[in-house]
């Protein structure tokens, strides 16, 4: 299983995956989910994947080497004309991985799951995040529900829905993100670091920061000691109920 979350905001985007694939508790390997297509000053494109790792490759290898668009010209994610396009090759994609290995993985009682989280701006657009689903339909992010995930999301959810808003400031995404992340990782043992961090500002056309963090990272250690800290102190800080006195 895995772990990736999307937040689209007035300022820009931030991507967050984690790297851990398994067969079983003895086959645990690390594989980087995070895709980029950077061409600066025209695009920035980010994908990221969950599910599983043979369709997942197929589907990244597929927007790379192109699929045919409606009118029979093949596209890639370097020569969309558009978020909204790229959003309509991804759903294609998927479909065409579909096509080729649904019936053999239904006949070995394989199930075709993956899910994809596409984020980006193409000169001339907005920036925009869509998610999709294993039958290659999509959702896309709004003002009102601006994070998306993907994968294990239920445990880092809670942080996300009380921090993320549209206009919050790119700096504070990424610390409600890595929270996330961190709450997942505690909670999880199938997502596991190192993880891969992806920062983009509007309008800039080019990756603005892309770190890959692993277990002794000095900032992601002393933000998951601060955020275990003030949780603690904010916990100790409640009132006991009133009726407590009485027992």
């Amino acid at each position: 299983m895995t772990y990736c979350v999307g937040i689209a905001l007035q300022n820009g985007l931030v991507m967050l995956a984690d790297t851990r694939t398994n067969a079983g508790v003895d086959d645990i390997a690390t594989f980087q989910k995070m895709s980029v297509w950077e061409a600066p000053g025209d695009r920035m494109i980010a994908l990221c994947t969950s599910g599983n790792l043979a369709v997942s490759q197929a589907v990244v290898d597929l927007l790379d080497e192109g699929v045919a668009n409606d009118a029979g010209e093949v596209e890639t994610l370097w020569t969309v004309s558009s978020m909204f396009n790229a959003a309509r090759l991804v759903s294609r994609a998927v479909r065409a991985v579909y096509s080729e290995h649904g019936p053999a993985m239904r006949a070995q009682d394989m199930q075709f799951s993956q899910s994809i989280l596409l984020g980006g701006q193409i000169t001339g657009g907005q920036v925009r995040l869509f998610q999709f689903y294993p039958a290659g339909n999509y959702i896309r992010a709004t003002e009102d529900t601006p994070f998306l995930q993907i994968g294990e999301h239920k445990y880092g959810k809670p942080i996300l829905d009380r921090t993320v808003v549209h206009d919050m400031p790119l700096e504070d995404a990424v610390r409600a993100a890595l929270v996330s992340m961190d709450s997942t990782l505690r909670s999880n043992l199938s997502v596991g670091l190192p993880i891969d961090l992806l920062v983009y500002r509007r309008d800039a056309l080019r990756v603005g920061a892309r770190r890959r963090i692993h277990d002794n990272d000095p900032y992601f250690e002393n933000l998951r000691e601060g955020w275990s800290q003030s949780l603690r102190a904010a916990y100790q800080s409640i009132a006991a109920p009133e009726w407590m006195r009485d027992i």
